[in-house]
């Protein structure tokens, strides 16, 4: 993983776009909505091509991941995801369930949860999709149960098992400082309890969190890693806290937010059993897994076309 960008250019030639979709809630804190339409009278105004350009407000929850697949299924298409990291996820997911495809995606942060664009973005969106250099950026894909139809899904950033999705929640609730990011920790793991798992090996562990990290940060101030590796290499880092007294996983967080975690594993898969329930955060969004399922999160190298 690269601690900057965890992408790489793909052409030097300019990519020019027959039409640009903008995927936004129309009920967002964030002013999705006025964001969006800003961006899409800039691109407008500034674009030396006159792309279809299409506002596509989402009705419900989930609504993006089938309105990014059918957006997907038009012929170069740019799919912007005007929204925080769980409605770019959905957007991601969309665009992946459509199959082979030369769609490209974007994301313009409109949300509390920006974690994604902090730590990749490298100008503003609207620019560069005039430049219009597109790179290709890994995934983690995630899949759960050994049966026909399990379920598999895409992640653009983390995927947190354990106590990470419940203190993330809080750690994303407002703008907060990293002391009050510390508070928010003690604050939410007072009533958490740890969960067992099973190794590939079979050896099993208590642990009070495993997090699978394709960015070096989350939640604001979170340093999760701080290893040095090519943009694109189709692995992640893993971040295993394994169950200790409450004070020592309260110093770990406390390291995470202020000086960060240091290096971490870097590895292409990895599975084990969750033993019992288990809730997990996918890029932002809270899941769970039932007991006794196996979970395998796999790379997936430069498996989608970015822009900005």
């Amino acid at each position: 993983m690269n601690t900057t960008d965890p992408t790489h250019t793909t052409d030097s030639a300019a990519r020019r776009f027959d039409s640009i979709c903008l995927i936004f809630n129309p009920h967002s804190t964030g002013n999705a909505p006025e964001l969006a339409a800003k961006l899409r009278d800039q691109l407008t105004q500034d674009l030396p091509y006159s792309p279809e350009i299409r506002m596509l407000p989402t009705a419900h929850a989930g609504h993006a991941v089938d309105l990014a697949k059918e957006a997907a299924g038009t012929p170069n298409a740019l799919i912007v995801s005007v929204s925080g990291d769980g409605g770019y996820n959905e957007v991601v997911n969309g665009v992946m369930g459509a199959g082979a495809t030369d769609a490209v995606c974007a994301v313009l942060p409109a949300g509390n949860a920006n974690d994604h664009h902090r730590t990749t973005a490298r100008q503003p969106l609207a620019q560069a999709i005039a430049e219009g250099q597109v790179r290709q950026m890994d995934l983690l894909h995630l899949s759960t149960g050994n049966h026909p139809g399990a379920q598999a899904l895409y992640a653009h950033s983390y995927i947190g098992f354990g106590l990470t999705p419940v203190v993330a929640i809080d750690m994303e609730k407002g703008n907060k400082g990293a002391l009050k990011e510390m508070v928010s920790v003690v604050r939410t793991f007072a009533q958490f309890r740890p969960f067992r798992i099973q190794h590939a090996d079979g050896t099993r562990e208590k642990i009070d969190s495993l997090l699978f990290a394709n960015i070096p940060q989350m939640a604001k101030y979170a340093v999760l890693s701080e290893a040095q590796q090519r943009p694109a290499d189709g692995r992640f880092e893993v971040i295993l806290f394994p169950h200790t007294a409450k004070w020592r996983v309260l110093l770990k967080a406390a390291r995470a937010a202020t000086t960060g975690l240091g290096d971490q594993p870097s590895v292409a898969r990895y599975e084990f059993t969750a033993l019992k329930p288990m809730p997990y955060q996918l890029d932002g969004e809270v899941r769970s897994v039932p007991a006794n399922t196996t979970v395998r999160v796999e790379s997936a190298p430069s498996a989608l076309a970015v822009i900005g």
